[in-house]
């Protein structure tokens, strides 16, 4: 991949002194200038040469530490720190969290309906943390009688979890199995809980049926094996609670095995036989499936499949079109909700089809939005019969608020928004999306949120970015994110292709062969924000995490000038090299992502854009580098080679610092005041180099 011509020059920027002591010199080893032996986690030197890097960073960054605690206690002061959940109400229980302004952790508790005064606590696990340094919840789920609770739990961050079981509502847990996945279902018998297991590579590759006798465990059965290395296999129960769904995915073909939810310890069988590059969801109302699927429709259509005849007799539903993307489908006993998204507004929409007895369409039409852009999506629901919809929205301006809307009289009642104190509310706040050009003429949609008062001057810019997976970046309020704007930051997200912000055509056109469209839309919605005056052209920093790693990291060796910064978030940065070993956690189901290596064309267009593969002595920004020691995702060694290199290299404009969480996963750390420290660390490098560290107090706002 060619480097762009110079366009933009960031100023040097000022360190707190001199550049950190880099540790990488005495670390260095002259047969292995890739430093690939930082892959051996058991090789002592691998441990101190990350706490060099460690102690090097903390002392690069201790001139900044006040302005930390201010950004961390600047977050809290705007923040309810006591948190509740919403109350949901299921056959026998009612069921509620709560979060104390003093913990990391929330606990649960209960009470049967309509009797409040009986409440009580049924699961700590602000109590169960205590014991750990680490604590990250799986799954948990309840059995349909309500008596027994069933979780999964992390301890160490490599997301290989712990089964536990208890008695409702104050049963001692019972540890019943080790080294499995996350998920977890219970059949309406009440006595089986199906879960899954892993490969050698933590792929999860089988389904087991675990059955239980008042709590005793009986010997798990196998129920479901995949040997492809590109799937990984899920579970799901349909809302009417008749059927348990099997799922084995590839990142563009599905396959679905259903069970019956009362019997399930009958054979599987499969609904559908998987097509490569045929991807399809199941829902269920008595009488029918609805197929949600993207055959000979690449934007996907929506079928309905009588359940007697499974795999015949469909009836299409929703036709294939042009300009939306089908995302989601939720059934009820009325009806169905179908989530949309429009390829040009890049908005998603929730759709009611409600049915008569015969069914036959009688309604069908889209909730209305409240403000655009902005997050609409349903709520817990469990009730199938429920005609009381729960929204969650939020936009840039606005945090998120609950409401439950009556399909019968369409009114709408607030439950719960979150709060916000302070000095900075949403009417201060001023967000709109503007559309950048790409190299080739598609329009980039790039969403920005500022201070109102700031609107037409400027701003120091951080620049936001992930688009990988199809994964979707619609707005969303961050309390944190409120240290940045008050103190005159405007905060951008480029929605590149290889994301799904504009349906499936805009993943599609971001991965495999079309990569590098990410990269320079990257790039595009920077130039954009200049040529809009929004942003300073010498004063943007760029972010990005995991595959967002990969984008930031693969723009700044496009174009290193363009940026006066950079956080590079558990980066996924060494692609050729993790791509082209097997026998690491996720390569092979990635192969339809990125591509297989081993084919000589893919190996090409990966060594093309793979950042450590493309380094050169260019005059990068100053970067922050974050790993974790557990994080079976993207291994520790990425961030950690590419800080070493760059080290080495010695062209950087500013810093090179790297700091890896060593009781920590790929998600940081576990607890909120610990993850919302290091985001107010991430923060103050982020200020200093936007050249806004000196500035002890937030700026006046306008009232």
């Amino acid at each position: 991949m060619k480097a762009q011509p110079p366009r933009h020059t960031a100023p040097a920027v000022d360190s707190l002194a001199t550049f950190p002591p880099s540790p990488v010199a005495r670390f260095h080893r002259t047969e292995d200038p890739q430093w690939h032996w930082l892959e051996n986690r058991d090789e002592p030197h691998v441990r101190e040469f990350l706490e060099a890097a460690n102690a090097a960073c903390d002392a690069w960054m201790a001139p900044l530490d006040a302005l930390t605690d201010q950004l961390y206690q600047g977050h809290l002061a705007r923040r309810e720190l006591a948190v509740d959940s919403l109350r949901t109400a299921l056959d026998h229980f009612t069921y509620w969290s709560e979060t104390a302004a003093d913990a990391d952790y929330p606990v649960w508790w209960r009470h049967p309906n309509g009797v409040e005064q009986e409440a009580r606590v049924f699961f700590d696990l602000q109590a169960r943390a205590a014991a750990v340094p680490y604590l990250e919840l799986g799954d948990m789920v309840l059995s349909p009688d309500e008596r027994w609770l069933a979780w999964t739990e992390d301890t160490t961050g490599d997301e290989r979890y712990t089964l536990y079981l208890q008695t409702l509502p104050d049963g001692e847990p019972r540890r019943l199995l080790e080294e499995i996945g996350a998920e977890l279902t219970w059949a309406e018998d009440n006595t089986t809980l199906l879960f899954t297991r892993y490969d050698a590579t933590q792929r999860p590759d089988s389904i087991w049926r675990l059955p239980l006798n008042e709590g005793i465990a009986g010997e798990p059965v196998p129920i479901l094996h995949e040997k492809d290395p590109e799937f990984w296999l899920g579970l799901g129960k349909t809302r009417s609670r008749e059927w348990l769904v099997l799922e084995s995915a590839a990142k563009d073909t599905s396959e679905c095995y259903l069970l019956p939810a009362h019997a399930p310890d009958e054979t599987p069988r499969c609904f559908r036989p998987r097509q490569k590059g045929v991807e399809y969801a199941l829902e269920h109302r008595p009488g029918h499936f609805y197929v949600l699927h993207n055959q000979d429709s690449p934007h996907f259509r929506l079928d309905r499949v009588p359940e007697a005849s499974i795999g015949t007799g469909q009836q299409t539903l929703i036709p294939h079109r042009d300009d939306t993307t089908l995302e989601g489908i939720d059934a009820f006993s009325w009806g169905l909700a179908i989530t949309e998204r429009d390829h040009d507004q890049a908005q998603e929409r929730i759709r009611i089809i409600e049915f008569d007895t015969h069914h036959r369409v009688q309604r069908d039409d889209y909730l209305p939005l409240r403000e655009t852009p902005c997050s609409l999506m349903l709520g817990d629901m469990p009730h199938f019969s429920s005609r009381l919809l729960r929204l969650r929205e939020e936009s840039f301006t606005t945090p998120a608020q609950w409401h439950e809307l009556d399909l019968d009289t369409h009114e709408r009642r607030l439950l719960k928004q979150v709060p916000l104190y302070g000095d900075l509310q949403p009417e201060q706040l001023h967000s709109e999306r503007l559309w950048a050009r790409a190299h080739d003429g598609e329009q980039i949609p790039v969403s920005v949120v500022m201070r109102a008062d700031l609107v037409g001057q400027p701003l120091p810019t951080l620049l936001y970015g992930y688009g990988a997976y199809g994964s979707v970046l619609d707005p969303w309020f961050s309390i944190a994110r409120l240290e940045l704007l008050a103190r005159g930051v405007a905060f951008a997200v480029a929605h590149v292709r290889g994301g799904g912000d504009r349906g499936e055509p805009w993943y599609l056109t971001g991965k495999l062969e079309h990569k590098e469209n990410s990269f320079r839309d990257f790039l595009a919605a920077r130039d954009a924000l200049v040529e809009a005056g929004i942003s300073a052209d010498e004063r943007i920093a760029a972010y990005g995490a995991s595959a967002g790693g990969l984008l930031v990291g693969a723009s700044l060796n496009l174009a290193p000038e363009a940026f006066c910064a950079a956080v590079l978030d558990v980066p996924f940065v060494d692609v050729l090299r993790t791509m082209q070993n097997p026998d690491l956690p996720l390569t092979t189901a990635e192969y339809s992502e990125w591509g297989n290596p081993d084919e000589p064309d893919a190996y090409a267009r990966i060594r093309a854009y793979s950042p450590l593969d493309n380094l050169a002595p260019r005059p990068y920004p100053a970067l922050f580098l974050q790993g974790s020691w557990h994080d079976s995702r993207v291994s520790y060694w990425e961030p950690a080679k590419l800080y070493a290199r760059l080290c080495e290299m010695g062209t950087a404009r500013g810093p090179v610092l790297l700091r890896t969480d060593m009781e920590a996963g790929h998600g940081g750390a576990s607890g909120r005041f610990k993850a919302w420290r290091d985001n107010a660390r991430q923060d103050a490098f982020l200020l200093w180099a936007l050249g806004l560290a000196d500035i002890a107090e937030n700026q006046p706002l306008s009232s």
